[in-house]
């Protein structure tokens, strides 16, 4: 009898915690930062490969770099 009387009122203990434990907490929104974005002064372009194509007219232009 002791077993289950002690096993009653741990159940609801257990209950009550674990409704506490995850209860949806609500909060306000944060408040908006104004970041200023500061970009550097020299960009160095990209180099990017072309690959080898039939051009206008039929003709066959090589594979070459280009700045982007």
């Amino acid at each position: 009898m002791h077993r289950i009387t002690s096993r009653l009122a741990i159940a609801p203990l257990l209950l009550v915690g674990s409704i506490l434990l995850s209860g949806c907490i609500v909060a306000g929104p944060r408040p908006v930062r104004h970041v200023r974005v500061v970009t550097p002064v020299q960009v160095e372009r990209a180099r990017v490969w072309v690959p080898a194509y039939w051009g206008p007219r039929h003709v066959w232009v090589e594979g070459h770099w280009r700045y982007r």
